[in-house]
């Protein structure tokens, strides 16, 4: 502590903005702090109806605990085959086409227990944001618990039409989620609508394959489950269509890693 004519002087420290109080200022509608979450939908199970068994999963108690270690990782490589990355190695996919840097803002769609989010927050540092948005108040909770960092906000909300302000994030990531949601090319369009011009987006989700046989296979599989098969070219031709340019794909099994770029000229 410095000193002056020998009398210790206690310096003041100047409190950072809380990572809530700058996702607040982001969101375009109210929001209520709890369990370490900002949440929106308040007394709602959930955003919009339930898409089936998969879906109603994803909001028991039990499946956050075994989420990280079992469920995601399992699944993804029922999805993704053999010769599809890793849990791990799609947080190395995901970060490197979403070309994060220090003073962005990310949002982790579908974020479930927080993994890809707290990746995204060490990449972003202290003047960046990573926002995790779920609908599950207990893939939130257990979110919370695992986070451990000033950049990470988490947010409970409508994932196909995040409450966000238009143009105020520099990268999306929705891994595992879009085949999900009631309406995919709504939540498309509401992405293309909260990235800034220039931002980057990054989607894996279902493609169905091409051999007939095979589409028949996957199709009743996602009918089972409450998943949408998409086509193969489906999601890069959305992107498109929305504005985006540097459009690229990979396939995996029946997954695809579609990433794109919001162009600057609207």
């Amino acid at each position: 502590m410095p000193h002056t004519a020998g009398i210790p002087i206690e310096r003041t420290a100047v409190p950072q903005q809380s990572t809530q109080q700058r996702l607040t200022d982001l969101l375009s509608e109210p929001a209520t702090a709890v369990e370490g979450f900002l949440d929106t939908l308040g007394d709602a199970a959930q955003a919009g109806p339930s898409t089936g068994l998969t879906q109603r999963l994803m909001r028991t108690t039990l499946l956050p605990q075994v989420y990280e270690r079992y469920w995601r990782p399992v699944l993804g490589r029922v999805l993704k085959g053999p010769g599809g990355p890793s849990m791990t190695d799609e947080i190395a996919l995901a970060s490197e086409r979403l070309a994060l840097r220090p003073g962005h803002v990310v949002l982790d769609v579908a974020c479930g227990t927080g993994r890809f989010t707290r990746a995204f927050g060490d990449a972003v540092g202290p003047d960046g944001l990573a926002i995790g948005l779920d609908g599950a108040r207990s893939m939130l909770s257990r979110a919370v618990a695992e986070t451990d960092s000033p950049t990470v906000a988490y947010l409970r909300a409508d994932a196909v039409e995040p409450p966000l302000l238009s143009s105020t994030v520099d990268a999306i990531c929705c891994f595992a989620a879009l085949h999900m949601f009631t309406e995919p090319e709504r939540a498309l369009d509401s992405f293309a609508r909260i990235l800034r011009p220039g931002g980057r987006i990054v989607l894996l989700t279902s493609a169905r394959r091409d051999c007939q046989l095979a589409r028949i296979a996957d199709t009743a599989g996602g009918i089972v489950s409450g998943q949408r098969m998409f086509d193969r070219g489906e999601i890069a031709a959305g992107l498109r269509a929305r504005g985006f340019d540097e459009v690229h794909e990979q396939y995996f099994g029946v997954a695809q890693l579609v990433s794109g770029r919001l162009s600057d000229v609207q």
